[in-house]
């Protein structure tokens, strides 16, 4: 399963050490999401970080600074239906908003699957049926199209879950940032995914 992780959206003195910590365990996309930062602020931020991580960053925000800094790409917020194919990512909440970005991204975040870790009452509608989403989902992809990663209260323990409704992968916050070692928590994610796919592929 593919593990990628959303910064915290503000300052936090762990998170240019998690960053190290997290491309030297082979984090393949770290998803930037600073909301209130200007484009200077953001741009700032970026250049005092070593320009080898550079291609592994993901941009919420201030889309041209990707072409710019040489980073890895842009995401979109769940902001209606897509009506164009997509270099990049983007967040869906709902079922229409899924099915309309599958095909014209690479990957979309889908959730919240879980209550959230760190956004207390947000989590999924109580009556959502992931029975059904497990079938259209199956139904409505073709296979080697756009990967859906989930999203909210993500841990290690809801991997399998994940995987069971037809998940890819899953992108990590809550769990990352609100543990006392940002990369042990992301490592923990990334080996209980390494044993996931290696029990499939031994199936």
């Amino acid at each position: 399963m593919k593990v990628v992780v959303i910064s915290p959206e503000g300052h936090d003195p762990r998170e240019r050490g998690s960053l190290a910590g997290f491309i030297a365990a082979g984090l393949p996309r770290y998803h930037v999401r600073k909301p209130s930062w200007s484009e200077t602020e953001l741009e700032t931020w970026i250049l005092e970080l070593p320009s080898g991580w550079h291609p592994h960053l993901v941009l919420h925000q201030h889309h041209g600074l990707v072409a710019k800094l040489g980073l890895l790409g842009t995401h979109d917020r769940d902001t209606g239906l897509s009506k164009h194919v997509s270099t990049g990512s983007r967040s869906c909440h709902d079922m229409d908003g899924l099915l309309s970005a599958l095909g014209k991204h690479p990957y979309v975040i889908f959730g919240p699957v879980f209550p959230s870790l760190t956004k207390p009452g947000y989590g999924p509608e109580p009556d959502y049926s992931w029975a059904q989403f497990k079938k259209i989902l199956a139904s409505k992809r073709a296979p080697g199209s756009t990967q859906v990663l989930a999203i909210g209260g993500i841990t290690a323990e809801v991997l399998p879950y994940c995987a069971s409704l037809g998940f890819d992968g899953v992108a990590a916050l809550g769990s990352i940032w609100t543990a006392a070692d940002p990369v042990a928590a992301y490592m923990e994610l990334r080996r209980a995914a390494d044993i996931m796919e290696a029990t499939t592929c031994a199936v």
